[in-house]
């Protein structure tokens, strides 16, 4: 149990980590909170990026007109194992003003490869 208790935590520190690379638009922060290649599935399709270069232009351009800031809303483990967790991920993206753009929904995989957390794949109903 205490192994699943740190690393559903080291799963959550990832998630930590690349909102907050995220916000402050450090790429470098975001590409070390993500294993490559990473995986996103959204709209029935699966985006693949082989290696970090184009992963956070792509994250702009479907951001949203006037994208400041995400917060998560929620992050609950659904499983969690020796070497990886699921969580379900509710977030919202907003202007500077404050006003949402949306909130959204999506399935996290946080896994240790290497003996790194990282975040794995995702699918996602956001755009």
């Amino acid at each position: 149990m205490a192994e699943t208790d740190d690393n559903v935590a080291a799963a959550r520190a990832v998630m930590d980590a690349h909102l907050a690379g995220l916000n402050a638009r450090d790429e470098a922060a975001i590409a070390a909170s993500l294993h490559f290649p990473h995986y996103r599935l959204s709209g029935g399709r699966m985006k693949v990026w082989e290696t970090p270069d184009a992963y956070f232009a792509d994250f702009l351009a479907r951001a949203g007109e006037g994208w400041d800031h995400t917060v998560w809303d929620s992050l609950d483990c659904l499983a969690a194992g020796p070497d990886k967790v699921h969580l379900d991920v509710r977030f919202t993206r907003y202007r500077a003003d404050g006003s949402a753009l949306g909130s959204f929904r999506s399935l996290w995989v946080i896994a240790r490869l290497g003996g790194k957390w990282a975040a794995q794949l995702r699918s996602s109903f956001a755009a």
